[in-house]
């Protein structure tokens, strides 16, 4: 009797296919998913299954064919092997064979508003350490400033308390990175090396995904809030960061941290992107922008830029796409004894409030 694999039916139901190469991805959920930009129900190639942790839907090749197909799931094997004209009576078809590999089943992202009222709701139950406010006051912040931009210090214990608060209020957490099953299956948050938590906001000022800005690290100080690689958790994804309301020119810097300083100290709007040569979620951004007047983007990387060939190369290509959707550019230059714009702005204004 010949296999019959999920590959086999998905073309038969009408649902996505698959990416090349994938053995894993999502598709909507058909119980529970009233949104198709909504994608809870992952289907396994591999294994032949398929689930959705929002709902419990799950099961296997026939479970999924009978749903889709509105007929009992007694009779989808005896069905299936007549519209896929297989001999019952061939030897059994050997899986593609793959690597031993514990997957991990994951969400995918939901939606910016979702998110959103999820983030705020739980920033709304931290707090910051004093030596965080006191790091960031030494930036140029004020306490007020520092208040409505929200940040607070990474949560280190009671994580699996702050999800359950959550949704006993309501909030959504399946596809808001940072949310996970445990293996006792309650929703947490995840637990970070301790630093501090930036909210990296879109244009309209909603809440994308989190940063962490970590202590005592020399590499990768800043890391985004994610939870892939946990059950049930989400991937993060690098979002810009825009500090300010659309503007005629605007500057263009690395970290939202960054962008949210230089706003605060010159008053001009400052977009973020994550890195130098991260810019896949930047081009809607500046399309939106457009839209809104923006007609100049001024550029203030680091001054390693000068002297870094992984940052001029990512310059290179961010000024690609900047002639190309018909902005004027260019690049403002400090003195180099000042790594960030940040910090050369706030030297500049501390001295000039203590002549």
């Amino acid at each position: 009797m010949e296999r019959i694999r999920m590959t086999d039916i998905i073309p038969l139901i009408g649902i996505p296919e698959p990416k090349y190469g994938r053995v894993s991805y999502n598709v909507p959920c058909p119980c529970c998913d009233d949104n198709p930009h909504k994608k809870h129900l992952n289907i396994h190639l591999e294994k032949d299954v398929f689930r959705c942790p929002r709902c419990g839907f799950s099961g296997g090749v026939f479970d999924l064919y009978a749903y889709y197909a509105g007929i009992n799931r007694k009779n989808a094997r005896e069905i299936l092997y007549a519209r896929l004209n297989l001999d019952s009576d061939a030897p059994v078809r050997k899986p593609k064979s793959y690597a031993p590999i514990d997957v991990v089943p994951e969400c995918p992202i939901t939606d910016v508003d979702t998110r959103h009222d999820t983030y705020s709701a739980l920033l709304s139950k931290l707090s910051l350490a004093s030596d965080h406010r006191d790091n960031l006051l030494s930036r140029g912040l004020t306490e007020e400033a520092i208040a409505r931009l929200e940040y607070r210090t990474t949560p280190v214990i009671g994580n699996s308390a702050l999800a359950k608060q959550l949704l006993g209020e309501g909030k959504y957490l399946p596809g808001v990175p940072g949310f996970y099953h445990t293996a006792t299956g309650e929703w947490s948050f995840i637990r970070e090396d301790r630093g501090i938590l930036i909210p990296v906001r879109n244009p309209e000022g909603k809440i994308q995904g989190l940063q962490i800005r970590r202590d005592n690290v020399s590499k990768r100080k800043f890391r985004w809030v994610s939870s892939v690689g946990k059950k049930d958790g989400t991937r993060a994804e690098g979002w810009t960061h825009m500090a300010g309301p659309p503007q005629e020119t605007i500057l263009l810097t690395e970290g939202p941290m960054k962008a949210d300083v230089i706003h605060f100290l010159t008053g001009q709007t400052v977009l973020a992107v994550p890195g130098v040569n991260s810019l896949t979620q930047l081009k809607p951004v500046l399309s939106y922008l457009r839209e809104q007047g923006t007609q100049q983007v001024m550029t203030a990387f680091d001054m390693d830029y000068m002297t870094n060939p992984h940052v001029q190369n990512g310059y290179y290509s961010l000024a690609a796409l900047l002639s190309e959707m018909g902005f004027q550019y260019g690049t403002y230059l400090w003195n180099p004894a000042y790594k960030g714009l940040d910090d050369y702005v706030w030297q500049c204004c501390y001295r000039q409030k203590n002549r």
